[in-house]
């Protein structure tokens, strides 16, 4: 679909008519979306806005099988289900087409992976499988050329002993961790860190109590001495 080389491309375009033109896409081939909009009453030639287009209800994606056309899925991604027993799931025909999301909004943002030390502290996402996170930081680890690069689970020592060393030799290094694990690293180790990016990601997931992202980034950016803090998210259902 020519609006899927649009959104991936690093040059500029219409998002309006891109975001119109997926509408319909999924309109046509994707029978649960066309039902839910025709029980709307929605007539899909008169969608001719973003604001016409309708969203579907994020509990379909635990109920029924949302894909675009019949087909094998490579694999199934999963929601984290930390308030819920039934997980949303999210069926990808092609891994490539993922892989190519984010990595051409790393490269996009952060330049290459090789150029980095790329770190993830995700307790609680390792420990399942079908984790979209995990998939990710996996495959941008593995394009590192870092020998220090990997998965610090709940060995916090071992990672304020890595960031100190990557800080002396003023490595760029990409600390990506679940939010309440940050929080726990930071109270535990504060340390400045003038040559690392701290993104944080996937929230409090019931370990600890629940603070805005303003919150989260002040106690951050106060104990390892930076200016900012970058945010990643996504959600099996988008």
């Amino acid at each position: 679909m020519e609006a899927f080389h649009k959104i991936f491309s690093p040059q500029p375009f219409n998002f309006k008519q891109a975001a119109l033109d997926v509408f319909h896409f999924q309109y046509q081939q994707n029978e649960v979306y066309r039902h839910y909009c025709q029980a709307l009453r929605v007539n899909a030639d008169a969608v001719d806005t973003i604001e016409k287009i309708p969203f579907l209800p994020v509990s379909f994606f635990k109920s029924h099988v949302i894909t675009t056309t019949e087909f094998e899925a490579a694999v199934v991604f999963e929601s984290s289900g930390t308030t819920q027993t039934i997980n949303s799931k999210h069926l990808v025909k092609d891994i490539g087409l993922y892989e190519q999301s984010f990595n051409a909004a790393f490269n996009l943002f952060y330049g290459s992976p090789a150029d980095w030390c790329i770190i993830a502290l995700l307790p609680s996402y390792l420990e399942r499988n079908n984790s979209s996170l995990v998939m990710m930081a996996d495959k941008l680890i593995q394009q590192s050329s870092h020998p220090q690069s990997g998965f610090y689970l709940n060995d916090l020592d071992k990672l304020q002993h890595t960031l100190s060393t990557l800080e002396k030799q003023q490595q760029k290094t990409l600390l990506i961790g679940v939010t309440f694990a940050l929080l726990d690293f930071a109270e535990q180790y504060p340390m400045p860190l003038q040559h690392t990016t701290i993104m944080e990601t996937g929230g409090m997931k019931g370990r600890r109590e629940e603070l805005t992202r303003q919150e989260v980034h002040d106690i951050l950016r106060t104990n390892f001495k930076v200016e900012k803090i970058h945010s990643e998210y996504g959600m099996t259902e988008l």
